[in-house]
């Protein structure tokens, strides 16, 4: 026969019982009678099917069960209340310091839409840096770093996925109307290329899905960058054609800042990590944050 787990209360009875080794004195204790303490510990033992205390007259000591069990019962009732410290804290008013950093792509994306958040949470600051090397996040103080593509190995951080990106080719209206339209992935090989070197110094070459494969395409560059906001601000100046974030471009592609070129050689990009550093709970200010880089970057992309 399968027992239901014993009532919280009975368990809460049998740490005061041991606590005191008395079971008078736990009932002056809790507020009750000898009688419904001794009762409660005899139906946590008749669940258990074992004797939790040595009973005599003189004294009331732990059995070999009983001194396991209460440090297990010590780790659930812990376990509890820091649950019910965490629920508690979400409907708690956020208020605070939230210290942000984000690539600079992806940061002008989150940045129209905190004015929002700011009118819900009025309480909290946000400190927001841009920029796309990896950074020490504990050591530095961040609340939240927000990264894309591969992570460092950082055994003091909480990661959670944020979205995953595509990978396509965008040029602003003014570039193209200097061209033949582009209707191939083999035209590309005649276009100015806005290319971007990363963190490590190599050229990020463009990755397109042509023709049922991938390819690796490596075009002549009109201009280097090493910054991602700067690659669109490129783009949507006439310079040429830049292989941007699908999010981190369509703002620009709604405004007609961009076109969208061969969608269909568009390719799967990276995914979106927030890295949090590692504590007993999340502080109700950078819960409502995250939860917020992650709503923005749920949204369904626009066509």
């Amino acid at each position: 026969m399968v027992h239901s787990p014993p009532a919280m209360l009975d368990i809460a009875t049998f740490i005061v019982v041991a606590q005191n080794a008395s079971f008078t004195r736990a009932a002056e204790q809790l507020g009750t009678s000898k009688s419904n303490v001794g009762k409660a510990v005899q139906r946590l033992e008749l669940r258990l099917g074992t004797s939790l205390f040595q009973r005599t007259t003189r004294v009331v000591r732990l059995t070999e069960d009983g001194e396991i069990y209460l440090q297990a019962a010590r780790m659930a009732l812990d376990g509890l209340s820091e649950a019910e410290t965490a629920l508690a804290a979400r409907h708690e008013d956020p208020a605070g310091r939230v210290r942000l950093n984000v690539p600079a792509g992806l940061g002008r994306l989150f940045l129209p839409t905190f004015a929002a958040i700011r009118k819900r949470y009025p309480k909290i600051t946000l400190e927001f840096t841009l920029n796309d090397r990896h950074v020490d996040a504990v050591g530095e103080g961040w609340d939240i770093v927000v990264r894309i593509g591969q992570l460092p190995a950082e055994g003091e951080m909480t990661v959670r996925k944020l979205c995953d990106l595509r990978l396509g080719l965008y040029a602003s209206a003014a570039y193209l109307k200097q061209r033949d339209p582009i209707t191939s992935v083999k035209q590309l090989s005649d276009q100015q290329a806005i290319m971007f070197r990363s963190i490590s110094g190599r050229l990020r070459p463009w990755t397109l899905w042509d023709g049922g494969q991938t390819l690796v395409l490596s075009p002549d560059a009109a201009i280097i960058l090493s910054d991602g906001g700067a690659m669109v601000d490129a783009a949507v100046n006439g310079l040429g054609i830049a292989q941007l974030f699908d999010r981190v471009a369509q703002p620009h592609v709604i405004s007609g800042a961009l076109q969208h070129l061969l969608p269909k050689a568009d390719t799967e990009g990276a995914p979106v990590h927030a890295l949090i550093p590692v504590g007993h709970r999340m502080p109700p200010k950078t819960r409502v944050i995250l939860d917020h880089l992650a709503d923005v970057l749920r949204l369904p992309l626009e066509q």
